[in-house]
């Protein structure tokens, strides 16, 4: 099933539910959406806040429970990965969910799974939602996975500033990812210490253990990678810290043995009588004498490295 351009899809469900889609811009545009779906004006503004993260609000008074759920972005604006937050509000009987063109594909997955569906209640929809969220991440981490393992052979020929910074965009992208796992995960941790979690039926229960195992695989993966680019990047950064100290050490040393010929050749440049100024041969010998001091020295600044 093809989604139209505004984005407004209407399924039925079973025991007379409904599922409804509404594209965040008609709402914009549209300012009485929300009284024509009975939303309240606050739950809109989290809908369409691009900066809002995964929680849930239960309204009290009518029953009404709003999910904010992070989905991730598919197209990169930036050169990483980011997330952006797709509504569920649970009513009496409906079920409203507000997208956007970044998370609209999740809502493609849906349609496709209420037709192939039949007797499907609300939260069954939800959850198996959630699911498809978690589901959507795995290709991304898998290939960001392959990314870091291609950055690290080519900083392992030649460290250079250009592979440094997509390993650092790497590490930042997976600490996004990282972050709206996490919230993810509490937010069904969340449901189930609610009340509403002891209302569901076996099949319900079922899908959300499902959406709950997937979400908490997905933290994993996200850890585990974020902290293996973060220890890449720190090793790397250790590795330019010691050459930088080695080529500091080597300017050194040879700062101290060029010193050595300046002190000796600027005895000489002294208008002042010197022992040999009048031998003829007398620059051999003093050219033999630099270089034993220079051996000398060598040796002594390399066994004075070695201890350290």
């Amino acid at each position: 099933m093809e989604i139209g351009e505004n984005m407004l899809v209407t399924k039925k469900l079973s025991n007379d539910n409904t599922w409804i889609n509404i594209n965040s811009d008609e709402i914009t545009k549209h300012s009485k959406v929300y009284e024509e779906y009975d939303i309240d004006p606050k739950t809109l503004e989290y809908a369409l806040d691009e900066n809002e993260h995964a929680h849930m609000d239960y309204d009290r008074e009518d029953g009404t429970v709003t999910f904010i759920y992070s989905v991730l972005d598919l197209e990169k604006d930036k050169e990483y990965y980011e997330t952006v937050p797709l509504t569920f509000i649970v009513q009496k009987n409906r079920l409203v969910t507000i997208s956007n063109e970044d998370n609209v594909y999740i809502i493609q997955k849906m349609c496709e799974y209420v037709d192939g569906k039949e007797n499907l209640s609300i939260y069954t929809l939800l959850f198996a939602s959630l699911e498809m969220i978690s589901n959507a991440y795995y290709p991304i981490i898998e290939r960001l996975d392959k990314q870091k393992d291609e950055i690290n052979h080519l900083l392992r020929q030649k460290t250079t500033k250009k592979n440094l910074y997509a390993l650092s965009d790497l590490e930042v992208g997976m600490i996004y990812l990282r972050s709206a796992a996490t919230q993810n995960r509490l937010l069904l941790e969340h449901i189930q210490a609610h009340a509403i979690y002891r209302s569901f039926d076996e099949e319900e229960s079922a899908q959300f253990d499902d959406a709950m195992v997937e979400a908490r695989q997905l933290v994993s993966m996200t850890e585990l990678l974020s902290t293996v680019a973060r220890q890449l990047l720190d090793s790397y950064n250790n590795i330019l810290n010691n050459d930088l100290n080695n080529n500091l050490s080597t300017l050194t040393i040879f700062e101290i043995l060029l010193s050595v010929l300046a002190v000796i050749t600027g005895f000489f440049g002294m208008n002042v009588p010197l022992p040999l100024m009048n031998e003829r041969k007398a620059w051999v010998l003093i050219c033999a004498v630099s270089a034993l001091i220079w051996i000398a020295l060598t040796w002594v600044m390399r066994w004075i490295i070695k201890r350290r």
